[in-house]
């Protein structure tokens, strides 16, 4: 008898998590026999725990279609990590009671290694509990850190928007430079990997010079170091462009930029790095400089998104319930890199056992030697990962974003879940 799904956005959004989300429904609705019906959590984990669930049978095939160039989390997403069955047991009994409530025999949770964790979780709980979930986990991070996988889906389009933005930039201050500002600072994501800030070596097409300078938070910044590259830039150039990750240390481990506080996994809440590097060459060396924070921007700019992270965003929303499907339980589909000079990939899988909370950083052989720069190799990795355009349809001027009607399942449970 077929059971139903429950599909559920968790983190920061990319500019194609819903491509993943599209992925998963039009794939179900194929098979109609084994899965009966969609239900998205509202805001992610927390939907579920609340019962508060959307019917995505109650959309149209063309509204499920629109999600394929719809940026942001069409369902909501949020930042909630279950704590261990043993802190608190009645998370996970709720948990089943809502999937034992609703028929939900089929649990998809698109996310990055904390989310992972979560499917990881589920699967174990609810197997000791008695009802047992086919959990898959779908790869979803701008960050670009999860494990196993050659890439994330939500990478290569914010490493598109890096590239171009910084390019973009750099024309700017260039034209400038000789009588006013001398320094752009472009500030992006990446907290313990610069996977990110490595994109922006991709805007030097045609020799042309910028970013001259990246900081990524795998090394410790080197403060003298870095004055003397930003130096050098100038005397050359006549301007400096720098990317540099959020993430960026001292050699101590404390962040160039802590805004103070924790989010809800515990991390370190970050921003302000562009400013204090700004600060510092002024101080230092006296150059008028203008700096930029791409923040949201990055992760939401999906009328630049890349077709080939689009792709990839939706095949691993179609191999997720394909696996399921298969009897698989218990792991997350991945993008496998064929060997050879054309850019190929497969599908492959990985245990979420092994990819939950699990980093991964940049290798020291994709950062040059003077730890400012990214090497031929690192160029090679990332240049696949950004081609191709994949605009969205436009109407008077301004992209069209899914519209959705997002009916709620009734509830049936009594009992109210406080978070």
């Amino acid at each position: 008898m077929a059971k139903n799904a429950l599909y559920a956005q968790s983190g920061g959004v990319t500019a194609v998590i819903n491509a993943s989300a599209c992925g998963v429904i039009e794939t179900a609705r194929r098979h109609p026999q084994q899965i009966a019906r969609v239900y998205a959590g509202n805001n992610g984990i927390i939907g579920a725990l609340t019962e508060d669930l959307i019917d995505t049978g109650q959309e149209s095939d063309a509204s499920i279609a629109a999600l394929r160039h719809t940026p942001g989390s069409a369902f909501g997403s949020c930042r909630y990590k279950l704590r261990s069955f043993e802190e608190n047991r009645r998370e996970y009994e709720r948990l089943v009671e809502v999937f034992q409530a609703h028929d939900i025999g089929y649990f998809f949770y698109n996310g990055g290694g904390d989310s992972q964790d979560t499917a990881h979780k589920v699967s174990q709980i609810s197997e000791k509990m008695g009802y047992p979930i086919t959990c898959i986990g779908i790869p979803k991070t701008v960050d670009n850190d999860l494990p196993f996988t050659d890439c994330s889906p939500g990478f290569g389009s914010v490493a598109k928007y890096v590239a171009v933005s910084i390019r973009e930039g750099a024309l700017d201050v260039a034209s400038m430079c000789e009588t006013s500002t001398k320094i752009f600072i472009l500030e992006v994501m990446g907290r313990h990997a610069g996977w990110i800030s490595a994109a922006g070596a991709l805007a030097r097409a045609d020799g042309f010079p910028a970013p001259q300078v990246i900081v990524f938070p795998e090394l410790p910044f080197e403060q003298e170091a870095f004055l003397e590259k930003v130096r050098r830039s100038v005397k050359q150039d006549g301007y400096c462009a720098i990317v540099v990750s959020e993430g960026a240390q001292r050699r101590d481990g404390t962040f160039l930029a802590d805004a103070g506080g924790k989010d809800a996994f515990g991390h370190t809440q970050l921003g302000g790095v562009a400013p204090y590097l700004a600060q510092l060459i002024k101080r230092e060396l006296g150059y008028k400089y203008h700096w930029a924070l791409a923040d949201y921007l990055q992760r939401s700019a999906r009328h630049i998104a890349s077709a080939t992270d689009v792709e990839h965003a939706y095949a691993m929303g179609q191999a997720a319930v394909e696996f399921a499907l298969a009897g698989k339980n218990a792991v997350m589909p991945t993008i496998v890199r064929q060997p050879g000079p054309a850019y190929a990939w497969t599908v492959g899988e990985a245990p979420l056992a092994e990819v939950a909370n699990v980093e991964q950083r940049m290798p020291r052989d994709y950062i040059s030697d003077c730890g400012f720069d990214v090497t031929d190799a690192c160029l090679d990795y990332l240049r696949p990962l950004i081609q191709g355009e994949a605009y969205p349809p436009y109407e008077n001027g301004i992209p069209v974003i899914a519209r959705l009607h997002k009916t709620r399942v009734k509830k049936i449970l009594n009992s109210h879940f406080s978070l």
